[in-house]
């Protein structure tokens, strides 16, 4: 048997909020019965918001709040049953504890032997090399993909500076100042 403490403020809120609408012409799952509606008046007025102020910060779901005091104080035996079902093989209970051990990779330091890129013509072979490295496991997929796109910033910023460069030439040339 599992003894429980009082009844909290935030639990009675939830009560008397649930029993509120129930005497609102809802049914016990909070929907309106057939011939109410949450406006007597009528429909909508166009133009006007139903809720101007909004949702206030801070605000929680009533769900989440709900399920919150239903584990609440809970929390250690259900984290000792997952583990325990893990223990046993259950993959599910299994998956749910490595994630929350171990959390998901976010990136990683890329170590590639590539020369420097100096412009355009150093494309080729910087991206053949991250394919290499991609086909042959050294780095994911997507690892692969990330590179490609800085190496594509960078061949974009040298053919700016490059184009820059060439513009002040012939500027110079035809006597046009900046």
């Amino acid at each position: 048997m599992v003894l429980r403490e009082p009844i909290t403020a935030k639990e009675k809120t939830v009560l008397v909020d649930s029993l509120r609408k129930q005497q609102e012409g809802r049914d016990a799952r909070g929907r309106f019965l057939e011939g109410h509606s949450g406006n007597p008046e009528g429909g909508f007025k166009k133009g006007q918001s139903g809720n101007p102020k909004g949702r206030p910060p801070g605000a929680r779901n009533k769900a989440t709040e709900i399920a919150e005091l239903l584990l609440d104080g809970e929390a250690a035996a259900l984290t000792r049953k997952a583990v325990e079902r893990a223990l046993e093989g259950d993959a599910l209970a299994l998956r749910l504890c490595l994630d929350r051990i171990i959390p998901a990779r976010r990136g990683r330091a890329v170590q590639l032997a590539v020369r420097p890129m100096r412009g355009t013509a150093d494309l080729g072979r910087t991206m053949a090399a991250i394919t290499t490295a991609a086909t042959q496991g050294v780095i994911t997929p997507g690892e692969a993909a990330d590179l490609a796109r800085v190496v594509e910033i960078h061949v974009r910023a040298v053919e700016a500076t490059d184009f820059d460069r060439r513009l002040r030439e012939i500027e110079k040339r035809d006597g046009v100042g900046r």
